[in-house]
């Protein structure tokens, strides 16, 4: 995407899990994110049970049911509503 070439975000179709897994973790450390993230499977399972792409943000409750389901990505990507939904729902989180 053009955008991702201006930011200086361009990195090859990963072919392998672990490379999957490298790609993940270089954007977690880019954008600095502080909550865990976890990445679908090579054939995309979750993202074609949730509608996943580009981007989605999504809260599993206890129970493994859906709690949170954010918009579709970039425009529906919020990861601040998610925070904030995060210290509405869960007493630890509040501080």
């Amino acid at each position: 995407m053009p955008g991702n070439a201006e930011a200086g975000i361009v990195l090859d179709q990963p072919r392998t899990a672990e490379q999957r897994r490298d790609v993940a973790r270089q954007c977690c450390e880019k954008v600095r994110y502080t909550m865990p993230c976890v990445v679908d499977d090579m054939s995309n399972s979750v993202d074609a049970a949730y509608a996943a792409w580009p981007e989605r943000l999504f809260i599993v409750g206890a129970d493994g049911r859906i709690a949170y389901a954010g918009g579709r990505g970039p425009w529906g990507y919020k990861p601040r509503e998610v925070e904030r939904w995060l210290r509405a729902h869960l007493p630890t989180a509040r501080h």
